[in-house]
């Protein structure tokens, strides 16, 4: 989110420092690799078959929460991606918290307490009443957006930083929920597609949290050509197109997530051409405007030499798997790498502005 869209900060208010402290960006920083590793961890789901390790959700097996020997390894692997939901909910719990401490709004935690325990009460109550588990984590999802719009309103301050961390923890309660229905529609491949590309969404939400952070707060102004902040718009939407078509191949794909589940619908083969189409674009997209940036020494400029090293390691990698039959750990790796070109492009876009009327050193002196 744009700080232009920031409401004045009451002097009465006591103002914190613009950096947040060691503990808030090292838990920032665990957030953003707990969610590029879940995303490592779902395809290892998928690329060994254990979609459906575990039977049932929120339970394991319809009597165990936990995997029993029966279910074998895939039912540890399973259950060791649905364990990493539970670490990537508690980072971002511990983010939210240690930023409302940063924005002196402490009693706003106990305003997401009591919140939280309301959210609880109604899960309960909604678990009874329709003895749906998808209905109660629903309930509780609608919980966690009340108690985010109540503080978000109450806390004036860096309010791009409280949405940011609010969005993360939105994001993964409604990621826990399509895991759910993941399972319980025994691997429907657009529902396992969205899951990937909403996970893709939550790691470039925790990178741009980290780019705030390190940024000064207030206006921000564009600190590059019209043309060229215009060509990275279209560049994002070029890289949203590669990772979709991506979803789609791969949903497509000879790895289903499980050796019963047989995927129907559109020709892999083809997808595989079609997905590779806009992934020469976005290179060569990332070409141009790492050679203008670096003509012009814009902000930009060392962002840009790293998306562009990951997307030529990602084309490297696709040509290679493509050639040789897609073998799991190289599907693996083109999984992440989307994951990681898209927070690096996030980065990228937030250094189009910067602070209204910070001078910086060109790039690259």
């Amino acid at each position: 989110m744009s700080a232009d869209v920031l409401a004045p900060v009451s002097p009465r208010r006591p103002v914190a420092s613009h950096r947040p402290g060691r503990w808030l960006m090292t838990f920032a920083w665990l957030s953003f690799i707990a969610e590029v590793v879940i995303i490592g961890t779902g395809g290892a789901v998928r690329l060994t078959g254990s979609g459906l390790g575990c039977s049932e959700w929120p339970l394991c097996t319809p009597e165990s929460l936990v995997p029993t020997q029966e279910l074998g390894i895939h039912g540890l692997i399973e259950f060791g991606n649905r364990t990493m939901t539970g670490v990537v909910g508690i980072l971002a719990l511990v983010v939210l918290a240690l930023t409302l401490v940063h924005l002196r709004a402490r009693r706003q935690l106990v305003t997401v307490g009591w919140f939280a325990l309301g959210g609880i009460a109604l899960a309960v109550l909604t678990l009874v009443v329709t003895s749906s588990f998808v209905a109660a984590v629903s309930a509780a999802l609608l919980a966690v957006i009340a108690a985010a719009i109540v503080t978000i309103r109450r806390v004036p301050a860096r309010r791009d930083l409280l949405v940011l961390a609010w969005l993360v923890l939105i994001g993964i309660v409604a990621q826990g929920l399509v895991g759910g229905i993941t399972v319980l529609t025994g691997l429907n491949p657009f529902i396992v597609g969205f899951h990937y590309a909403s996970s893709v969404v939550l790691v470039t939400l925790t990178a741009a949290y980290l780019v705030r952070a390190y940024d000064v707060p207030g206006p921000r102004e564009r600190a590059v050509p019209a043309w060229f902040a215009i060509l990275t718009h279209v560049t994002t939407l070029v890289l949203a197109a590669t990772i979709a078509f991506g979803v789609l191949t791969t949903g497509n794909g000879p790895h289903s997530g499980d050796r019963n589940v047989i995927r129907t619908g559109f020709d892999a083969t083809v997808l595989a051409h079609v997905h590779s189409w806009p992934g020469y674009i976005l290179l060569g997209l990332g070409v141009i405007l790492t050679v203008a940036a670096a003509m012009l020494r814009l902000r930009p400029l060392r962002w840009l030499v790293v998306l562009l090293a990951v997307i030529a390691v990602q084309v490297v990698v696709g040509v290679i798997q493509a050639r040789n039959g897609l073998p799991e750990l190289l599907v693996g790796i083109h999984m992440v790498l989307a994951a990681l070109s898209a927070a690096a492009f996030t980065v990228v876009v937030l250094r189009l502005k910067r602070p209204a009327g910070h001078v910086e050193r060109p790039a690259g002196r």
